[in-house]
């Protein structure tokens, strides 16, 4: 394996039903589910942020005249949601997991804390994280990073809709280029969307890589963690 500790980012909408991209669709948990686990039985220790945007998004509610904090803590318990839901498919696959959040449920998972979730991952079991980063007006995208660098992560995945970082979005400009790879700072000039630029500087200060790839491809999760040229890396310049 060319990595042997990975945070997996998931965003919400890949857990919805795919035709309206909203609530949770049972098939498309239990594929990403089936996926996690086959890589988990390899040995590599998993951790998964998810994102909530299939149940609310908290920008989205804000623009309807909720207060911006509020509306971010609603998301935030939709990404509670979706954990659980992820959680329990992998359970079925035969992962044990335990589910952590940034603010406190304590009736239905543990709170984050560095070391219990270190310990976690040291016993095999997969961690998935809730909650973003516990605080009003971050991403998922940031969440993730951060818990990669607290974690020790070799690598942050992103799992998306598309194969990779374009020059423009593929799905309104026909003639953009998909980038192989890349260096944060040239992502951060060149002001790409497909990552939050606050993720990606988290990232760069610790030069730890991104590879963001196609999440509904079957298969993709296992290699880009055995190291095949999948998606679009995103490195430092050492």
């Amino acid at each position: 394996m060319s990595y042997q500790r990975i945070l997996l980012k998931i965003s919400g909408e890949a857990m919805a039903d795919r035709a309206s991209g909203r609530g949770l669709d049972p098939d498309s948990v239990h594929d990403i589910a089936r996926q996690i686990a086959n890589v988990s039985r390899l040995g590599v220790e998993i951790a998964v942020v998810v994102g909530g945007g299939n149940i609310l998004r908290g920008a989205k509610v804000a623009g309807m005249g909720t207060l911006r904090a509020s509306a971010d803590y609603m998301g935030m318990l939709g990404t509670v949601i979706n954990a659980l839901a992820l959680s329990d498919a992998l359970e079925q696959a035969g992962v044990e997991t335990r589910v952590m959040t940034a603010i406190e449920i304590a009736k239905v998972a543990e709170p984050f804390v560095r070391r219990r979730a270190l310990s976690h991952l040291a016993k095999d079991r997969l961690v998935i994280l809730a909650a973003g980063t516990g605080n009003p007006f971050f991403s998922t995208d940031t969440a993730a990073a951060l818990r990669a660098r607290e974690l020790g992560c070799d690598v942050m995945l992103k799992g998306t809709k598309v194969d990779g970082v374009y020059t423009a979005d593929p799905m309104v400009d026909k003639s953009a280029q998909r980038l192989p790879t890349l260096t944060h700072q040239d992502f951060l000039q060149r002001q790409l969307k497909v990552l939050d630029s606050t993720a990606v500087s988290l990232c760069m200060e610790s030069r730890l890589p991104i590879v963001v790839f196609n999440l509904f491809e079957e298969g993709n999760i296992e290699r880009v963690v055995r190291g095949e040229p999948v998606g679009t890396t995103i490195r430092s310049e050492a």
